[in-house]
């Protein structure tokens, strides 16, 4: 499961995970991740494998996916107690996975450029997560997000397969600062330009919006749940009322879990963007929008004005 970080891939991931039939695996891709769950340690964020680069990589991914602790790596870099406390709760769920032949959930937008070599490695069901320009920009506005634009330029083979149209933008941005609201539209585009391309070549995949999952979770999951080849009954939607359905007040994350009312969050963006600010986006991001949207769904998420 991927797409862009910030489009829901923890609140989606929770749901599929809450499956009895299923491991939860949390980002192996990013730059942090604890050397027991994974130990590739990329050197870049969003970092881009394929047949070229593959052989540091394929094999701890392999053993992650494997539900293959590494003890002695995650030993070597213990620091403060609770990493170690972490380290004996991960090494409890892989072995638990592990031993139930459960099947892996790599959820990690940071994979995702990386999906059709995870794909030709593994047989994998893919789920890619689209969010609207305007939500995705709010949501790391509101976090002051920053990204070091120099991490895409320090992978040629991801500029040559992917990122080759914004080569000239995306070097504007590591060299000079941006705020965080154009960093965000940049990102969104080069995110959403490749999930086009995907939705060509890769129509066995799920590709599913964030504003859909919210304003009809049940329904929507059940779809989801189907392609996957998982049941959905009572557990299964006992779990997503627990994670879209909650009451205002007890929306937020604890620990790893996400909970909200998704009808009510897929309009928060309205309340964190100016209308200046909108008129940039919009500007940005009409032409790839258009293609994931329709005209009447273009008005209801900001990004064209109504008669």
């Amino acid at each position: 499961m991927t797409g862009a970080h910030r489009s829901g891939t923890t609140w989606v991931g929770r749901i599929i995970g809450s499956s009895p039939e299923v491991g939860y695996i949390q980002e192996p891709f990013n730059i942090n991740c604890p050397p027991g769950v994974c130990g590739a340690a990329f050197p870049c964020w969003f970092y881009y494998l394929c047949g070229e680069n593959e052989d540091q990589y394929a094999r701890p991914i392999d053993l992650t996916l494997r539900f293959r602790y590494q003890t002695w790596a995650q030993f070597k870099a213990l620091g403060a107690w609770k990493d170690a406390a972490r380290m004996v709760r991960d090494y409890s769920l892989f072995a638990f996975h592990r031993i139930g032949h459960h099947r892996p959930l790599l959820r990690d937008p940071l994979a995702f450029f990386s999906a059709e070599w995870l794909t030709q490695q593994y047989p994998f069901d893919v789920v890619i997560l689209i969010r609207h320009p305007a939500a995705f920009v709010a949501s790391i506005k509101s976090r002051q997000w920053n990204h070091p634009f120099d991490h895409f330029l320090k992978q040629p083979l991801l500029m040559r397969d992917h990122l080759g149209a914004f080569e000239e933008e995306i070097h504007e941005f590591a060299e000079r600062p941006h705020d965080v609201l154009d960093q965000a539209i940049l990102l969104w585009r080069l995110i959403h330009s490749t999930v086009i391309r995907y939705r060509e070549r890769h129509p066995e995949w799920t590709f599913a919006r964030h504003r859909d999952l919210s304003s009809n979770p049940i329904g929507e999951f059940r779809k989801i749940f189907k392609r996957l080849n998982l049941p959905y009954g009572s557990r299964e939607e006992v779990s997503t009322r627990h994670y879209c359905m909650a009451e205002t007040s007890q929306t937020g994350y604890a620990g790893d879990e996400v909970v909200r009312n998704s009808a009510q969050n897929m309009k928060r963006w309205r309340q964190l963007l100016t209308e200046g600010e909108l008129d940039r986006i919009r500007e940005k991001c009409l032409d790839i929008a258009r293609v994931l949207y329709s005209e009447e769904e273009m008005v209801e998420i900001g990004l064209a004005r109504g008669t």
